[in-house]
């Protein structure tokens, strides 16, 4: 049963925080990292990552699927990243794959349970530590968003973030349960 062996790596997985980043001054993981770390465990199942990328309104978002499969069943994890407008001393193709590394992370986190809420980039309220929603939460807001023809950018203002992904779980409820309104009202 693929859920169980899933299971089972997930107890067993390690993947040590082994960069610092200079600047910020904070130890993290890398995608790369997590890789190292779950292929000598995965036995006889497949892990893929793919990327696709989306448009919300006139911003470009990677969304990154990992999922592990026994070539018969598969269990999946989506994440989302939106692509920096500019960055210093990137091209666009490294804005891109920047996106893309940030949300191949988070879909592996969120595949093998694990927690990154000690992160610098999982923080957004100037050093407290808030737990960020998961990518099946900022799933959920992208696609409200999208059938309330929401405008991002005056929803990323009103909840002073810069991507959906910066979300606390606590403002998660009030953002869907606003979008929801918005959705119902629209309806009638």
């Amino acid at each position: 049963m693929i859920s169980k062996k899933l299971a089972e790596i997930q107890q067993k997985l390690k993947a040590p925080k082994g960069q610092v980043n200079k600047f910020g001054g904070y130890k993290y993981r890398s995608c790369e990292d997590i890789l190292e770390a779950v292929k000598p465990l995965l036995g006889d199942l497949i892990l893929t990552v793919s990327d696709d990328i989306t448009l919300v309104g006139n911003r470009v978002y990677v969304k990154a699927t990992a999922t592990v499969s026994d070539g018969e069943h598969s269990i999946s994890t989506t994440a989302l990243a939106r692509e920096a407008e500019t960055k210093k001393g990137m091209d666009e193709a490294q804005i891109t794959g920047s996106a893309s590394s940030y949300a191949r992370k988070y879909a592996l986190n969120g595949l093998f349970c694990i927690d990154d809420t000690k992160d610098a980039d999982a923080t957004n309220d100037h050093g407290k530590q808030v737990k960020s929603i998961d990518g099946d939460q900022a799933a959920i807001i992208y696609d409200l968003i999208d059938k309330t023809n929401t405008d991002i950018e005056k929803f990323l203002k009103a909840f002073n973030i810069s991507c959906v992904e910066e979300l606390g779980e606590g403002s998660f409820d009030k953002a869907f349960n606003m979008l929801q309104r918005k959705l119902s009202n629209e309806g009638k």
